[in-house]
């Protein structure tokens, strides 16, 4: 008995080779968006000499990247067919919108480090403004009393914050207590930061007189505005963990309160800390609260219930609206303390990068 073996059909070859064949070769987006580049910069040239004018970046840039979607999308439909076409237009677009995401964090970092770095120095670290009339001085005040504050209103906001998503993931489901705080936590969270301002305020000064500026009362503020946060944030990752774990645990007689403590919270710990790091990078910046409720001063001040406070943000706007002569020392300091407290930012962002990678939950045997 022979077996006959029969050559695939003319169409079910043209099928198999189809999948395989038509590609453009790995060179051509890039010589396409260069080929867009010039073309597009010599029209933006020739009507610039035209008109005298200087020639408009912007426009070519944009103007550059539509005829290379453009072209990269015809192109591709003529040799590779149309679905390869449709992922690489997609491919364009969603590069082109990160692209442009990103032009304005590059030049407010370019422009920050540019006008502050120069106005960077040891007297800056190391002095404040007292007595200091025009150039000179620092904003060692200004960073003790953004790291003070900063730190009560954690201190504050954190705890409650987390046991609040606690309540409501835990303990609340289907409870008309935790709807109610579910909708609070929503309308706090879209607040303007003025109005936890004049609350921390208005708080103070029912049992401290009017006029009153502590540096207590810009934490208050600023936790007002990071417990929603916080809320929102731990709320998401507990919902994340595995309910094969909470039953386990159930499972082994562990109590519901250790289960938390033992097993939900270790499990999501480093997107909580992420969380909170990101609240703290809400209100580290903010300024019209502090205005209100902290004040400013040029003195150094450690005492959160004694005095005004002077913060980087207001130390910032101090500086850049009050300016004397010289000019220049005031812009400058404005400017250094600007990168100043995003170089802060920074270091706790990266803090709360080693805190996740270390309490993260361990994979593997």
């Amino acid at each position: 008995m022979t077996a006959t073996l029969t050559p695939p059909s003319t169409s079910a070859r043209s099928a198999s080779t189809g999948l395989t064949t038509g590609h453009l070769p790995r060179w051509a987006p890039w010589a396409i968006l260069g080929a867009s580049l010039v073309v597009v910069g010599v029209f933006f040239g020739v009507i610039a000499a035209a008109s005298g004018d200087a020639l408009n970046v912007p426009g070519w840039l944009i103007l550059s990247a539509v005829a290379y979607l453009v072209l990269i999308t015809a192109v591709s439909a003529a040799v590779e067919g149309r679905r390869k076409s449709v992922d690489r237009l997609v491919t364009g677009v969603v590069t082109v919108a990160f692209l442009i995401a990103m032009v304005p964090l590059v030049s407010v970092a370019f422009t920050v480090i540019t006008l502050g770095a120069p106005s960077w120095s040891g007297e800056f670290f190391s002095s404040s403004m007292r007595n200091v009339v025009g150039e000179g001085g620092g904003a060692l005040h200004a960073i003790m009393g953004t790291v003070l504050i900063t730190l009560a209103a954690a201190v504050i906001s954190i705890p409650i914050g987390i046991f609040t998503a606690i309540y409501l993931i835990e303990y609340g489901q289907g409870k008309r207590l935790a709807q109610g705080i579910t909708f609070l936590v929503d309308v706090m969270t879209g607040i303007p930061s003025i109005v936890a301002g004049l609350f921390a305020y208005a708080l103070f000064a029912l049992f401290l007189g009017p006029g009153i500026r502590l540096g207590i009362m810009g934490s208050v503020a600023l936790a007002v505005l990071m417990i929603p946060v916080v809320v929102r944030s731990t709320e998401e990752m507990l919902r994340l963990v595995p309910n094969e774990l909470r039953e386990a645990s159930f499972a082994l007689g562990v109590p519901k309160w250790l289960t938390i403590a033992k097993v939900v919270l270790p499990t999501a710990i480093a997107g909580i800390t992420t969380g909170v790091m990101l609240s703290i990078s809400r209100v580290i910046g903010e300024t019209a609260p502090l205005l209100i409720t902290a004040g400013f001063t040029a003195s150094m001040n450690y005492d959160l219930f004694n005095g005004r406070m002077q913060t980087l943000p207001v130390f910032t706007y101090t500086q850049y609206m009050n300016q004397g002569i010289p000019a220049e020392a005031f812009v400058g300091r404005a400017w250094a303390s600007a990168l100043t407290l995003i170089v802060i930012v920074m270091l706790l962002n990266l803090v709360a990068r080693l805190i996740a990678k270390f309490f993260a939950p361990k994979t593997g045997r």
